[in-house]
């Protein structure tokens, strides 16, 4: 087979291989399989039509675009960590595996993303219901600038201070465990820990990666500004 025949018509090989995800909350690993796979599929279109390749070739790009990762397992582990003693800041693959959550001894779980929309978490009270023991509290939010999650910053606390002061576990969750569930963890050590924003992200973060949404922070911020205003009187 010529040079310009191999590019035309290259052949590919696949083996099967095991991925499994230490850190499920890694994002961007998703969004490298993603761009991965349609570089090679732009590569392969770009050279395809620099030789002007047959069209028996590009019909049958359609199956190309399945197979290469069509073999790869995923197999996304439990993600959380102990931020403060007691409380626990973690992923939708934590909260969703109960016999992980009984072995970490966890008795209370906080779903910052309850809901069955896009990056929500569909878990509730009936989910734990197989729990002995278990409390549950839930907030319908989304990761987004525009929500107005100062609104639970004081419900937040409250139930997080309920389970850490008793001697329970709690796990505070949303989908990747960065933004909804931090923002809520932030806002418990300002409001009950007497620690401001810089000092709470810090403590998080010697921990945790964690990442609040712009919209997040300055709500944070604000909780701070407010919350100094009432220690000086």
């Amino acid at each position: 087979m010529s040079y310009r025949d191999s590019l035309l018509y290259p052949r590919y090989t696949h083996t099967r291989r095991q991925v499994s995800y230490c850190d499920y909350s890694l994002f961007p690993r998703t969004h490298s399989y993603c761009a991965a796979k349609e570089q090679r599929v732009g590569s392969y279109i770009r050279t395809l039509m620099s030789f002007g390749a047959p069209s028996s070739v590009l019909s049958s790009l359609s199956s190309f675009r399945s197979r290469p990762f069509a073999d790869i397992t995923y197999n996304p582990s439990p993600d959380l960590n102990e931020v403060y003693p007691g409380l626990y800041v973690g992923d939708a693959v934590a909260a969703k595996d109960k016999q992980f959550l009984r072995r970490m001894g966890i008795n209370y779980v906080l779903n910052t993303a309850e809901g069955k929309r896009y990056t929500q978490v569909d878990t509730d009270h009936l989910y734990y219901r197989d729990c002995p023991g278990m409390r549950y509290k839930g907030f319908p939010l989304m990761d987004l600038p525009t929500t107005d999650i100062s609104k639970y910053f004081y419900i937040a606390a409250n139930f997080i201070d309920e389970a850490v002061s008793s001697g329970g576990r709690i796990l505070v969750h949303c989908m990747m465990g960065v933004s909804r569930s931090a923002t809520c963890a932030l806002a418990f050590l300002m409001i009950k820990r007497g620690m401001s924003f810089a000092e709470a992200m810090g403590t998080v973060r010697a921990r945790r990666d964690i990442h609040p949404n712009e919209g997040f922070v300055r709500q944070l911020q604000q909780l701070d500004r407010e919350l100094r205003l009432n220690r000086m009187r």
